[in-house]
């Protein structure tokens, strides 16, 4: 796509810049490129990180790539259930495991989160991309860019230019687009490492668990990381004479697993990506200026408790993907681009507030013999209850429904009524449920195999419905559903036949109906 504010001779031209090929960015390269979008994504290092950095993915999270293809590869390489086995002052106290028990249920496919290294995730998606043509440009850093209201300038270290229609931040935490355009990184952090991390191999330790000993000398854990020999280091840090943090290290890492475990028979070997981890608790004051746009890190930044890092960049990179590809393709105004900062940045400050009470939990509990991590889940970990009630894509329409889901904790501006099911009720704006449901064959299928893709789906509930699936605009799916025995209604909370809208990003639209056909063009020609 050409771009004529900026198609200088010698700038390429494409729709999208992605800058940072993490997992927010290749999720939201992924997304754009399956729409048609040319994209591309570059990254400043020369060579793919290999550290596992974060190691789960959380059920929201894996509803995502699984839209996006990855399903299946995700269920031969991740590790669903893993137990926690805590220890006190080096001794076996207890071992507890958080999905113990968990089945998917219909409206819920998958029952526990997968454990997978970051490193392994970001390959998957970039095996992904690569089918769509697809590849990172390594060692390609932005050095500046330029906007006007046609389109963004890139200019790279290297002296090359990119023009395109619009450039997003996934970057991290230290993001050079975010200092660029002033936007500030509000909240404050502690100076002082809270954490050593590193990556190693273990010899004298089975990794059937994640091993955590706590005590009146501080934490020190090793988790095992799938399909590899290679454990996930991370331990309060060793001080030396004079109180100073000592740089992490093999031998220092030696060190601590002798002083936490009293064990003697544990050695470490083969350390890579050492690491120091210093609480930070920061958000950017908006997400967007102009035609660039912020996600994952490079916005928010928070404690490691609940393992939200990783999962709340994709489902950032799942928000604005889809409004991205409709405003660049002509199937959308640019006004709908405003609702990504409206949706996703109550969503991180809930982040903020449910990691930084984690923590705080964790911290409490290291004095106390058979506290674990899982003492930091405070809130929904899963990402199932988290919704965009307040924003005015939510059309409207009301059900109530009995969730069964497998945390519906309070959400982000639970004031306002952002969590599904939480209160007893299903919304426009919540995450629509799963369900079997017949195939276009006649065959059995899943709701979310109707959804896959970057189309609306509408779902018509009963014969009343019929008529307002015919003549749709070529961006939405329409799904009839005679649903004799009630099940997938129950679902979502109906007894009668109805409309249900469902966006692109598998969030409720709109609820009307059976012949409210005029509300659902009505709700797709504003946008």
């Amino acid at each position: 796509m050409t771009n004529e504010a900026t198609g200088a001779t010698g700038v390429d031209a494409t729709g999208v810049v992605i800058v940072g090929a993490g997992p927010t960015g290749l999720t939201l390269a992924c997304a754009l490129a399956r729409q048609g979008v040319a994209v591309r994504i570059i990254e400043r290092a020369a060579e793919f990180h290999t550290g596992s950095r974060g190691k789960t993915l959380n059920l929201r999270s894996l509803e995502i790539l699984a839209d996006l293809g990855l399903g299946e590869r995700l269920a031969a390489v991740g590790r669903t259930h893993l137990p926690f086995r805590k220890y006190f002052a080096g001794e076996f106290v207890n071992e507890t495991e958080p999905f113990a028990g968990a089945r998917p249920t219909a409206a819920v496919p998958y029952a526990a989160s997968v454990w997978l290294p970051q490193a392994r995730v970001e390959r998957l998606l970039r095996e992904q991309l690569a089918e769509y043509g697809v590849k990172v440009e390594l060692a390609t850093e932005l050095l500046d860019f330029r906007q006007d209201g046609e389109g963004v300038e890139v200019r790279l270290a290297d002296g090359g230019r990119i023009a395109a229609d619009y450039l997003v931040a996934c970057d991290g935490g230290r993001s050079t687009v975010r200092k660029l355009l002033g936007i500030p990184f509000v909240g404050d952090g502690d100076p002082e490492p809270m954490m050593v991390c590193g990556d190693v191999e273990v010899e004298g330790l089975e990794p059937d668990a994640w091993h955590q000993w706590f005590g009146p000398q501080g934490v020190f854990m090793l988790c095992p990381l799938p399909g590899t020999r290679r454990w996930q280091l991370q331990a309060s840090p060793e001080t030396d004479a004079e109180g100073g943090v000592v740089a992490p290290s093999l031998e220092s890492f030696q060190r601590l697993a002798v002083l936490h475990t009293g064990r003697e028979d544990l050695r470490l070997t083969n350390a890579t990506w050492l690491s120091t981890w210093r609480v930070n608790v920061r958000m950017a004051e908006r997400y967007r200026e102009g035609r660039v746009f912020l996600a994952g890190d490079c916005a928010h930044v928070h404690p490691t408790a609940g393992g939200l890092g990783m999962n709340t960049g994709i489902q950032d990179a799942w928000n604005l993907a889809w409004k991205l590809g409709y405003v660049v393709r002509g199937q959308a105004g640019p006004a709908l681009l405003d609702t990504y900062q409206e949706e996703r940045l109550p969503i991180a400050a809930w982040t903020l507030d449910v990691t930084s009470a984690g923590l705080a939990a964790v911290a409490a509990g290291v004095g106390t013999p058979g506290v674990g991590v899982e003492a930091g889940r405070v809130g929904d970990t899963t990402g199932l209850s988290l919704g965009y009630r307040w924003s005015r894509l939510a059309g409207g329409g009301v059900a109530t429904v009995a969730t069964d889901t497998a945390d519906t904790s309070d959400g982000p501006g639970a004031d306002r009524g952002a969590t599904a099911g939480a209160d007893g009720l299903l919304l426009a704006g919540d995450r629509a449920p799963d369900s079997p449901c017949p195939g276009p064959e006649g065959g059995p299928v899943r709701l979310f195999e109707h959804f896959a893709g970057d189309h609306f789906t509408l779902l018509g509930f009963g014969p009343g419905a019929r008529a307002s699936l015919a003549a749709l605009p070529d961006h939405v799916r329409p799904v009839p559903l005679d649903d004799p025995d009630g099940a997938i209604r129950a679902e979502y909370g109906l007894t009668g036949d109805a409309l249900v809208l469902v966006r692109p990003d598998n969030h409720i639209a709109l609820v009307t109906a059976a012949d409210g056909r005029a509300d659902v063009l009505a709700y797709l020609a504003a946008l």
